[in-house]
């Protein structure tokens, strides 16, 4: 419930404040005087975008503050979006002289789409303009589903079908690169058998180049170990006989000197070393076997790997190791696509399900509630001097689910007897809309938590009687709700509660617009003016006393 409105520097308005009350609130003044710029400030606090060009002062920032009476119903997305609840809660708007806006809620910065989402929970507004609402699909729906108070179903179908869809994004995603995947597996798959056959070893380039080089040099290898060897020992020049004649000599002559004696401890260890050097030369010589079988095995071999390498582009086996690594995670990846897929299109078919379930439910409520409804709505019309109208809702089963359910609603409507019912745009007036739509609005304010609706000149094209039957209808409504109504006939505004009165101030060559709540004896005077112009007479003072039940 809005108990308090704040409003500086908006449109026509330098400063206002106003107290509201339970139950119905009348707001009424001249045209043109302002009225209107009351729900355009309080839009802004309801999440509605501003534009610098309305303010009052283009020097100083614009500031809409609001007092809610907030049902603890709300309490749970105040805390889900980290602001501080209180059955007394502020929302504040201020827009500063660049358009630059800011809005709070109890003090917390938040955006404007959660102050829109908390304003949808406090306040409806309805206005003339509004009454076209009633030609959309989606309210038609809304208006079944209000009187079929299967909110709760309703909000867990509509989670549920968000994961739904999104499981179905995620699924068509991976199924698109699955798809691309399997039109280059083939190809792949040739890649990685043909690295796979090969069965490639980090090291074995390096290993079969120098074998090759050494098969191809074995006649030039061998020769050169063969003569190794006979300069070692075999020769009559060879270094071995002669080292040892040399050691013979120092031998004769070691016991003159010890140091003759080392020398020749020395040439005995060169010695030994080269008489192992000579056999190695011998046991390499007989190891070195040409053999072209081995020599055609390994260029086969390496012109393999060659070729490999050349395909891939890379310089090394290790290079070629690595793409078939990845080949095989590649082909690994589309088996385990095809798993996730098959398990999402599972969890998918699961949901559906459910989904289903809850649209059985949901379609089986509907059905009773149309009934509900037309048979309300129109006890309604019939109130507000409409007898002969009825409205018919059809229900129609669409072959797929949405994110409503499986129903397609339509409202259709007749004024008149002997009238069929069509489509509300294409038969019904002015007068009729409103009426109609506050016949609806009405039904709907019994079964909704809703603590505040405003009706905003919503009695276009009525007067006299109907008039007053309309105004019996919106006083009923404070019984559920605080009820703000902007009119400007009189027989409405003698239903109220309280009344507010909308007026110019002239001063200084600056118009402005204020607001005050009357008194019993100026509301009287309004009345009366509004029944018959700035200057009523005994009859109209009289007739305005009988409105507000004076008399």
């Amino acid at each position: 419930m809005l108990q308090k409105l704040s409003i500086r520097n908006y449109a026509l308005i330098d400063s206002v404040d106003l107290e509201l009350d339970k139950g119905l609130n009348i707001i009424t003044g001249e045209t043109g005087a302002g009225k209107s710029i009351m729900l355009g400030a309080l839009s802004l606090i309801l999440g509605q975008r501003a534009e610098t060009r309305y303010f009052f002062n283009q020097d100083k920032k614009c500031i809409i503050e609001g007092l809610f009476l907030v049902n603890d119903s709300l309490q749970a997305f105040f805390e889900e979006n980290d602001i501080d609840f209180y059955k007394e809660s502020i929302l504040r708007r201020e827009i500063s002289t660049d358009g630059k806006s800011r809005a709070f809620i109890n003090d917390t910065p938040v955006t404007l789409t959660i102050m829109k989402q908390v304003g949808e929970k406090l306040i409806d507004i309805h206005s003339q303009h509004a009454t076209l609402e009633v030609n959309d699909p989606g309210f038609q729906l809304s208006v079944v589903d209000t009187l079929a108070d299967h909110q709760s179903t309703l909000n867990n179908y509509h989670e549920l079908y968000k994961s739904f869809k999104k499981k179905q994004q995620i699924l068509s995603a991976l199924e698109n690169a699955a798809s691309e995947a399997r039109s280059k597996q083939d190809y792949e798959q040739f890649l990685f058998n043909e690295l796979d056959s090969a069965a490639l070893k980090a090291d074995e380039q390096e290993l079969l180049e120098t074998e090759l080089q050494m098969l191809n040099n074995a006649e030039n290898i061998k020769r050169g170990l063969v003569n190794s060897h006979q300069l070692l020992s075999e020769q009559e020049t060879a270094v071995l006989p002669i080292l040892k004649e040399a050691i013979l000599q120092l031998q004769g002559i070691e016991k003159f000197n010890a140091d003759y004696t080392t020398l020749a401890d020395r040439l005995r260890s060169v010695s030994i070393e080269l008489k192992d050097i000579a056999q190695e030369t011998v046991a390499l010589e007989e190891g070195i076997v040409f053999n072209p079988a081995r020599i055609e095995e390994i260029t086969a071999r390496l012109d393999l790997i060659y070729g490999l390498q050349q395909k891939h582009r890379v310089n090394n086996i290790e290079e070629l190791l690595v793409i078939q690594d990845q080949l095989s995670n590649n082909l690994n990846d589309l088996l385990n696509s095809d798993e996730e897929i098959e398990k999402l299109l599972k969890e998918i078919n699961q949901i559906k399900g459910r989904l289903t379930e809850q649209a059985d439910f949901l379609s089986k409520n509907r059905s009773k509630a149309i009934l509900l409804t037309e048979k309300q709505v129109g006890e309604i019309l019939v109130q507000v001097g409409m007898p002969n109208a009825r409205i018919k809702i059809e229900q129609t089963l669409l072959p797929d689910l949405n994110k409503d359910g499986k129903d397609q609603i339509s409202l259709l409507f007749s004024a008149n007897s002997g009238q069929a019912p069509a489509p509300v745009g294409k038969v019904a007036s002015g007068g009729e809309l409103s009426r109609l739509m506050l016949a609806i609005k009405s039904i709907m304010a019994k079964h909704t938590s809703l603590p505040t609706l405003i009706f905003d000149e919503i009695d276009t094209g009525i007067s006299g009687e109907t008039a007053v039957r309309v105004g019996e209808v919106i006083g009923d409504l404070e019984n559920n709700m605080q009820v703000i109504c902007i009119t400007h006939l009189p027989q409405i505004a003698a239903k109220g509660n309280s009344h507010y009165f909308v007026y110019k101030n002239e001063q200084t060559n600056r118009t402005t617009t204020g607001i005050r709540k009357l008194e019993s004896d100026e509301r009287v005077a309004v009345i009366a003016e509004m029944l018959s112009g700035k200057t009523p007479g005994a009859s109209a003072i009289k007739n305005a006393q009988e409105l507000l039940g004076l008399n």
